[in-house]
C-alpha cells in the first residue's frame, strides 16, 4: 500500500503527463529496446510502427495513476492486461526493465519538472503495478499449467493440415508433437504461435481459436496481411508435418452460456473466434443469430461451414452483407452494416448476448449500433486485434 503522500504525487502529476504522453513513449520504446534487445519479440513492430502500442501503455500507466486511490475502477482493464501478459508468456524480471526505462523517459521528457521527489513516487507506483500484475499472471500461469492437457512456457506442435477457408484467410490444424492431451480452453480465447520471421527474428503473434475444444488438435485461421511478417510466414512456409512453438491458450474474450439470445457479430477475419463460439452452442438450442460482413463471396471464410449448421439447426440463423458483391455473390444484404439493419435481426426486447468483432471502423460501428439500439452495456462484448484503442468518442 503507498503512502498518502506518494498517492498524492501521483494524482497531481497525472494530468501533465497526460500532456506529455506521447513525447514519454516516443522516448520510452527505442530505450527499452536499446538496453534490453532481449525484450523484442515480444512487441509487435506493426503495432510500434502504427503508434497503437505506445498509445496502450500510455493510457494503461495513466489510467493506473488517476485510480491509485481506487484501484477497484481498473480491474477489467489488470484482467485484459495480465491475460495479454500471459499470452506472451512475459516474466517477473521484464517488469524491472520496464520500470527503468519508463522512469527514464519521464525524466528525459519532463526535464527539471520531474524532480527526486516525483521520480521516486512513481518508482514507488510502478512497483506496486508490477507486484499486482506478476501476482496475477502468475496465477494464471499456475492454472494453464495444472488443468488437464495443460503446459506452461512453449510447447512443440506439428501442423496436421491446412485448409483454405477463403482467398486470403487460411486453417491451420495443429496437433501436439507430445501426442498428449489438449486443455479445454474456452470458446473466443486465442494462442500465440513462436517462430522466426523472414529476417531470423522470434516474434509472438496472437491468433484466435476457431473451433471448439475437445479436438485432438487445435485450429487458428489466420489472414494473410499485406506487410504481416508472420502471416505471410505461415501462409508460404507451414506445411504439413511441419513444427511450431505454441504457448497455452489466453483471452478473456470468452462465450457466456445464458439463455439470452445470442448475437454474433462479424466482419472480415473477425469471424474466426466466433465461429469457436457457434461450434460450442450450435447444438444447445440457444437462439444464436450469425451476421457476418464481408466484401463478397471470395473473402468470405466458412460460409459453407455455417450454412450447413444453419440448415441441421432450427436455432441458428445466418445473415450475411457484402460491400462489394460480384454478379456471382447472393448476399442477404449489400453495403455496410446499420442500425437499421441490425435492428431487423435481433429480438424487439434487445435482451442478447451481443459480440462482435472486426476491423477498427466495423467495431466502431458495431458499438454505436449497440448502443443506440439499447442494448444493456454489460450484454455488449468485444476484443481488439492488438493493443487496446477507443472505439467511441
Amino acid at each position: 500500500m503507498l503512502d498518502p503522500t506518494t498517492v498524492k504525487i501521483i494524482k497531481a502529476t497525472v494530468p501533465a503527463l497526460q500532456i506529455h504522453a506521447n513525447a514519454i513513449t516516443e522516448h520510452f520504446y527505442p530505450l527499452l529496446f536499446a538496453q534490453h534487445p532481449d525484450v523484442l519479440p515480444y512487441f509487435n513492430q506493426t503495432n510500434q510502427a502504427k503508434g497503437t502500442q505506445p498509445k496502450a501503455l500510455a493510457n494503461a500507466v495513466l489510467a493506473y495513476g488517476a485510480n491509485i486511490d481506487q484501484l477497484g475502477n481498473i480491474t477489467d482493464s489488470v484482467t485484459k492486461i495480465v491475460q495479454k501478459h500471459v499470452s506472451l508468456d512475459i516474466a517477473p524480471e521484464q517488469y524491472e526493465a520496464v520500470g527503468a526505462c519508463l522512469l527514464q523517459a519521464i525524466k528525459a521528457t519532463l526535464g527539471a519538472a520531474a524532480t527526486d521527489e516525483i521520480i521516486n513516487a512513481w518508482a514507488l507506483a510502478y512497483g506496486q503495478l508490477a507486484a499486482i500484475l506478476i501476482k496475477a499472471e502468475e496465477s494464471v500461469y499456475l492454472n494453464n499449467e495444472q488443468q488437464p492437457g495443460g503446459w506452461r512456457g512453449e510447447r512443440e506442435f506439428i501442423l496436421a493440415r491446412r485448409v483454405d477457408e477463403s482467398a486470403v484467410i487460411t486453417s491451420f490444424y495443429l496437433e501436439p508433437a507430445d501426442g498428449k492431451a489438449l486443455p479445454p480452453f474456452e470458446a473466443g480465447q486465442f494462442l500465440t504461435i513462436v517462430l522466426d520471421d523472414a529476417n531470423g527474428l522470434c516474434t509472438r503473434r496472437n491468433y484466435s481459436l476457431s473451433d471448439a475444444p475437445g479436438k485432438r488438435y487445435m485450429r487458428i485461421s489466420v489472414k494473410r496481411e499485406p506487410q504481416g511478417a508472420v502471416s505471410n510466414r505461415l501462409h508460404d512456409h507451414l506445411n504439413p508435418g511441419d513444427s511450431v512453438n505454441v504457448l497455452p491458450p489466453c483471452g478473456d474474450f470468452t462465450l457466456i452460456k445464458n439463455e439470452r439470445p445470442l448475437v454474433l457479430l462479424t466482419g472480415g477475419v473477425g469471424i474466426t473466434p466466433a465461429i469457436s463460439m457457434l461450434n460450442v452452442e450450435a447444438g444447445s438450442g440457444r437462439d444464436i443469430r450469425f451476421i457476418h460482413a464481408a466484401q463478397n463471396t471470395q473473402a468470405h471464410a466458412f460460409k459453407a461451414h455455417v450454412d450447413q449448421l444453419a440448415e441441421t439447426h432450427e436455432n441458428i440463423s445466418a445473415y450475411y452483407v457484402y460491400s462489394g458483391p460480384t454478379q456471382q455473390c447472393r448476399p442477404d444484404a449489400t453495403g455496410y452494416i446499420s442500425k437499421t439493419l441490425i435492428a431487423r435481426q435481433i429480438p424487439d426486447n434487445r435482451d442478447v448476448e451481443f459480440y462482435f468483432l472486426g476491423p477498427k471502423p466495423f467495431m466502431v460501428a458495431a458499438l454505436k449500433i449497440a448502443r443506440q439500439l439499447g442494448i444493456p452495456e454489460k450484454q455488449i462484448h468485444y476484443e481488439f486485434f492488438g493493443p487496446a484503442e477507443t472505439l467511441s468518442a
